[in-house]
């Protein structure tokens, strides 16, 4: 059962981690789609602008092409010896000027948007005649811009690719002189993420949902199963439990039979009165047993106690006469406190209690236990001592915790449902007091019950 339930929780894992990946890549691709969508929604918007308002363009190709016939000028002046068109493109004339017009317009078309833009020079080719001398032929990068504020173009996209022809002028360009060129120019938007993320609000909300869902009914579906194999564990300890806690008086009423079908008995009576009482007694507990089943998850707050004035040394001695007899191999020793100690409590559930923790010292393999009592304080102590397995630091804190019950391998074969300390934590809380242990693992257990005195 356990290994169907660890190969469903890996499948299931598997299953959501795939889930998630489709998730993931869906976004992503939404993302993706969104990103590309947002570029052409600016492509487009500054084609339709200049198409109906041609300043931008205007203003390119007219500098633009100053500056252009001004570097052939240039570039026939200094008769084709050492000239770098790439310094001739950052020296510009109208570079700041330009620059500054064409950032206008921008943000005239685009108030609510944060833009830099850069006019990137790719191909600079002339043309003697028919003869093509190609002066400059390179991929865009950002160090060939004639114009912009741009200093890079990582996230930076095309919106327009210009490619002109410029004829000769009387700036030493003749008329048998041509001049090609190609300039591309690139618009980068601040915080463009931000405007990504808020259209793609709704995606990201519903696919937060359905994944919170998902592992909400994953980890809901995980845990009922749990719980489900947890109750059915328990339900089997539970039969193995009251078994074996129905078992103690029955074994007890069996002896006493036994001794009281004996012909000395017959003839002591105060030996028969004794174990008429015994079996009276221990009737008496296997009726109130079965109604303990019925309240022993009670918390403390929850269980009635019907308080008597008792003699606590009696109410002990008795508690233990009836111990030793369904246990006689266990060496058993008594220290009480000299002093006659009336206390008010319940009888039946501190019996109940005291039993609880004697059953269990026998349960985890104990061969000698001593009760001792000490009135301090105006507290009532009642230590019972076994020289059983004990147990380890780490885990007495989790004693009393309800279906606890301490794993020590095949050291001992004990049955239970983890609820003895658990119950008898409960009616020492009723009344008033409580109940803690010293144990050291291998080197038995101390466990101290303190109640109110007075």
């Amino acid at each position: 059962m356990k290994l169907k339930i660890n190969l469903l929780i890996i499948f299931s894992t598997i299953i959501l981690v795939v889930l998630a990946a489709m998730q993931y890549y869906l976004v992503k691709t939404a993302y993706d789609y969104k990103v590309e969508e947002f570029r052409t929604e600016i492509q487009n918007k500054i084609a339709k602008v200049t198409n109906e308002d041609n300043d931008i363009d205007s203003s390119i190709f007219y500098k633009k092409n100053l500056l252009y016939k001004e570097m052939v000028a240039q570039y026939i002046k200094d008769s084709r010896k050492g000239f770098k068109i790439e310094d001739t493109v950052q020296q510009g004339e109208f570079r700041d000027v330009l620059s500054g017009r064409l950032q206008q317009e921008l943000k005239h078309e685009f108030p609510e948007l944060k833009l830099d833009f850069a006019v990137v020079l790719n191909k600079f080719v002339m043309y003697d005649g028919s003869v093509p001398d190609t002066l400059f032929a390179q991929e865009p990068r950002i160090e060939n811009a004639i114009m912009g504020s741009l200093t890079s173009l990582d996230d930076a996209f095309m919106v327009r690719n210009y490619v002109g022809t410029v004829a000769g002028s009387s700036n030493g360009l003749g008329n048998d002189h041509s001049l090609l060129t190609e300039d591309t120019l690139y618009i980068y938007i601040h915080d463009w993420q931000q405007v990504i993320y808020s259209r793609m609000l709704l995606i990201f909300l519903f696919s937060a949902f359905v994944m919170i869902t998902l592992i909400t009914l994953f980890v809901i579906a995980i845990r009922a199963l749990i719980k489900q194999k947890k109750v059915s564990d328990i339900k089997t300890d539970f039969i193995n439990n009251i078994t074996h806690e129905l078992k103690t008086p029955l074994t007890t009423l069996s002896v006493s039979t036994k001794i009281l079908q004996r012909k000395e008995t017959i003839n002591d009576p105060e030996l028969f009165n004794n174990i008429v009482d015994t079996i009276s007694r221990q009737n008496i507990r296997l009726q109130n047993l079965i109604d303990q089943v019925l309240v022993n998850s009670l918390g403390y707050d929850e269980i009635e106690l019907s308080k008597e004035n008792i003699e606590i040394t009696a109410l002990l001695q008795t508690v233990c006469n009836d111990f030793t007899m369904a246990h006689p191999n266990i060496d058993f020793k008594t220290d009480f406190n000299k002093t006659a100690i009336k206390l008010v409590l319940d009888t039946f559930y501190l019996t109940t209690a005291i039993t609880n923790v004697l059953e269990n010292a026998v349960k985890y393999g104990c061969k000698s236990i001593t009760l001792k009592t000490v009135l301090q304080y105006g507290f009532f102590t009642i230590s019972i001592q076994d020289d059983g397995i004990g147990i380890a630091k780490d885990k007495q804190l989790l004693l009393f915790d309800k279906f606890y019950r301490v794993a020590q391998g095949n050291i001992h074969n004990a049955k239970g449902l983890g609820l003895g300390l658990y119950y008898t934590n409960q009616i020492v809380k009723a009344h008033q007091g409580y109940i803690n242990v010293i144990s050291q693992l291998g080197k038995g257990a101390m466990f101290n019950i303190t109640i109110p005195a007075v």
